[in-house]
């Protein structure tokens, strides 16, 4: 754990705002009395990431002003199914995972009731069967959540090795002839 900070919140986050506004890291790291490299590395990145995002919303919003009325709510009304798909993903993806987990419990539970000695007796055998039936029902469970994983890792990766491809948008859910 760091040593605590000389500056409050409230005067980190102005830091940060006149940063965004374009005033220098070393005239604000003067002013405030911190070392420039402070006020770089706590604001470096996230700058980078604002900006880009800035930028993002500001192609959005001319990408936007090109269509029609009509264009302009049909697009509004795909982005609004992608983030409700998303959202509802992300809910089924916990449950899921919360049910996988609680089944793996229970198969756990029933694991107990087999017999090492006596692996084959009916009782063990009754056991085992419900044991492959719950782990079953668990991975099954935990499959939407997998699957985000996967994609997110997937993403992650293309944005690593520096693919120029877009995130998966409306044509992951809608088809190419939607964008």
């Amino acid at each position: 754990m760091g040593r605590p900070s000389k500056l409050t919140d409230a005067q980190w986050e102005a830091i940060g705002k006149r940063l965004l506004a374009g005033e220098s890291t070393s005239a604000l790291a003067r002013e405030f009395g911190v070392s420039k490299g402070a006020v770089s590395s706590r604001f470096s990145k996230r700058t980078e990431t604002i900006k880009a995002v800035a930028n993002q919303l500001v192609a959005a919003d001319r990408a936007m002003a090109n269509l029609n009325v009509s264009e302009q709510i049909a697009a509004r009304s795909l982005a609004d199914d992608l983030k409700a798909i998303s959202e509802h993903l992300a809910g089924a993806a916990r449950y899921g995972s919360a049910t996988a987990h609680r089944l793996a419990l229970i198969a756990h539970t029933e694991s107990e009731k087999i017999d090492d000695t006596a692996p084959t007796n009916s009782e063990s055998v009754e056991a085992l069967k419900g044991v492959a039936l719950l782990t079953k029902m668990a991975n099954s469970a935990s499959e939407i959540g997998l699957n985000l994983l996967r994609a997110n890792k997937e993403q992650i990766d293309g944005l690593n090795r520096g693919d120029d491809e877009a995130p998966a948008g409306l044509e992951h859910f809608y088809g190419d002839s939607a964008t």
